[in-house]
């Protein structure tokens, strides 16, 4: 019997335990607000892989959950294979008690189950079943952040993925999978600012002249702002969170808007924070002060060629394994593929389990697309000789 048809049996003869797993998995709350949850998940996960033979490290970080880095083989000469993703989930806490792990219908549904504890469970299992199979050809990396979800905005994970993954010959990011079998090869970048305008507070009855409102301020501003967006470029610009004032009958003192900006290329970045400068250096009311912060940023997953290539492998194996043919998509939400492909390690992402909803109470996994993903892992792994 051949390797591949081993590790398909493996994954065959381990369905249960699959789904025991991914049950354990999303039932333990790991939201931004949880780093206790975040940790736990991570030390279970790392007692998995020690069992399976991995040397395992984990970053610990004090304002966020810490990151697991997971080894096996480093004796084995050729490059090695990375899988890539994050057990941190948007939810806040309770939300698993509220909404736990269920299966109705084929679909599994809770917390995170596709975004992404189904992408985590699949790749541990191809892993188990590259084992089994006496996969021993290429060391195998596992890159589990724990901040994913905020951006990494309180860690240093995003250069330690760049480190990791340097010199590798590929990377599967087991990210939410979609239903239509669209696999991700491109993502645009994400950078988000704070812009906040301090005025004067007045009475507006009886002093209303010597009010300098913030809130008219950032209201040119953010007009301003909006003006900036270029369809062309694949550039744009959304306002999306705006607060200010105390009451009706005060001259606002303080206003603030978050700014969320989509980017196609690493280039792009300097001109967009130019533009911001210059809106935040022009006074619209007199008396006013504007300060421009930056906040999160995820660099652009650029479709290199070497992108490229190895979809054409992943399709390949599709095709040879009877599994649908997958299609390549560029999307505008990030991800941590862009670190390793700005490592320089093609990588193909949305590479979980397949469903739809993420982020939303009526989030969904479908159940056999678990089994069918964690075989795919495997035999790209395979047969990536053949890059």
């Amino acid at each position: 019997m051949g390797s591949k048809e081993k590790a398909f049996n493996y994954i065959d003869s381990r369905r249960n335990d699959m789904l025991a797993l991914w049950q354990t998995l999303v039932n333990i709350d790991s939201g931004p607000d949880n780093k206790t949850g975040i940790d736990k998940l991570q030390n279970t996960i790392k007692a998995i892989l020690e069992g399976d033979g991995a040397v395992v490290r984990l970053i610990e970080y004090e304002q966020a959950g810490n990151m697991l880095i997971a080894e096996i083989g480093t004796e084995r000469s050729r490059p090695g294979v990375i899988f890539l993703g994050h057990i941190d989930t948007v939810f806040k806490t309770g939300t698993a008690k509220q909404r736990p792990f269920t299966i109705n219908a084929g679909k599994a549904y809770g917390p995170g189950v596709l975004d992404m504890k189904g992408g985590v469970v699949a790749f541990l299992y191809a892993i188990k079943a590259l084992n089994a199979a006496g996969f021993s050809e290429r060391p195998i990396k596992v890159l589990l952040a724990g901040d994913e979800e905020t951006g990494h905005a309180a860690t240093n994970a995003a250069e330690v993925i760049c480190q990791e993954a340097a010199g590798c010959i590929a990377a599967f990011n087991c990210e939410t999978g979609f239903a239509d079998n669209a696999m991700v090869i491109g993502r645009k970048g994400v950078a988000r600012f704070d812009l906040e305008v301090r005025g004067k507070a007045a009475h507006v009855g009886n002093d209303p002249e010597n009010g300098r409102s913030a809130i008219v301020e950032i209201a040119y501003k953010l007009i301003e702002i909006e003006k900036l967006t270029d369809w062309e470029a694949g550039i744009t610009f959304n306002v999306g969170r705006i607060e200010g004032g105390t009451a009706p009958n005060a001259t606002p003192d303080y206003a603030k808007i978050t700014i969320d900006v989509r980017f196609s290329s690493v280039s792009d970045y300097p001109r967009i924070r130019k533009q911001l400068e210059t809106i935040t250096a022009r006074t619209y009311v007199p008396g006013t002060e504007t300060i421009l912060t930056t906040g999160v940023i995820f660099k652009p997953m650029e479709a290199t060629d070497g992108v490229k290539r190895l979809f054409t492998l992943v399709k390949e194996v599709s095709s040879e394994s009877g599994f649908e043919l997958p299609y390549a998509k560029q999307v505008g939400g990030g991800s941590d593929s862009a670190y390793t492909v700005s490592a320089g390690v093609s990588t193909i992402c949305a590479m979980g389990v397949k469903g739809g909803r993420n982020h939303s109470p009526e989030e969904y996994a479908i159940v056999e697309t678990l089994f069918e993903r964690a075989k795919l892992l495997a035999a790209c792994v395979m047969k990536l000789d053949t890059l």
